[in-house]
């Protein structure tokens, strides 16, 4: 396992908790979730480690769609990297946890490495740059969507993609009668500032991008990649390959 960046115990919110899990499995372990735009939320933490089985429809289609050697963006606990193992994939788990790191070594992810996305060496290449569980809202804002494609372009192979599921969160400002409020005047509205704690210890408060497919189809044309829609969830959710243009 290769380690670059790290993160204070103190601060790997999502890494304890899956370390606590792996060690004593309960299903009433959950993370605390605040954010600026909604109520606080709680994600349990055996959903982290949730079989393909379990997953929802659009995460099996991504995992379906891979080929070739992969890069498990924000891979989390290993899920993903694990059923893709299972299917004889050659693929890297990249997470910035370094608790998710050991519990994903422990449960047998055979290649790690802890590392920022956007402090990637471009020595390695990749054919399926995969981004589930709305990965793509590590860049935080949509300022940053051309940083994100120019690294993109950086590590992915000749005829390469990325396949990424997100939201639209329209649905959080719907009014009774049917109509959507949001202030055009302000920053985007699927910018979100996420704080989260477990068991007492508050994380650092970090932004996480959600976008609609308009917009990221704008995005990504607009920095040489093509857009597609490969399938849409029941809740404003969406799976969609980029690619790089010719």
């Amino acid at each position: 396992m290769k380690k670059q960046t790290i993160i204070p115990e103190s601060l790997d919110i999502i890494g304890n908790a899956c370390r606590d899990y792996l060690k004593k499995p309960d299903k009433n372990l959950s993370i605390e979730v605040w954010s600026n735009i909604a109520e606080t939320d709680v994600i349990p933490v055996h959903y982290l480690f949730r079989p393909f089985k379990e997953m929802p429809p659009l995460e099996q289609e991504a995992l379906k769609q891979c080929r070739g050697k992969v890069l498990d963006i924000g891979a989390g606990a290993g899920s993903h990297a694990l059923w893709l193992q299972e299917q004889d994939f050659d693929v890297t788990a990249l997470e910035i946890s370094p608790g998710c790191c050991e519990v994903m070594q422990k449960r047998g992810v055979k290649n790690i490495l802890q590392e920022d996305f956007f402090a990637l060496a471009e020595e390695d290449k990749y054919d399926t740059l995969l981004m589930l569980m709305n990965g793509i809202g590590i860049v935080g804002t949509t300022d940053r969507l051309k940083e994100f494609f120019n690294m993109a372009r950086k590590i992915l192979k000749p005829g390469g993609q990325i396949l990424v599921d997100s939201s639209d969160l329209r649905y959080l400002f719907l009014q009774d009668d049917g109509s959507i409020l949001i202030n055009l005047n302000d920053s985007y509205y699927g910018e979100v500032e996420y704080r989260m704690s477990y068991k007492g210890q508050k994380g650092r408060r970090f932004p996480w991008l959600f976008i609609d497919d308009q917009l990221l189809e704008y995005h990504a044309e607009k920095n040489g990649f093509r857009f597609e829609r490969i399938a849409e969830g029941e809740h404003f959710d969406y799976l969609a390959r980029l690619t790089e243009a010719t």
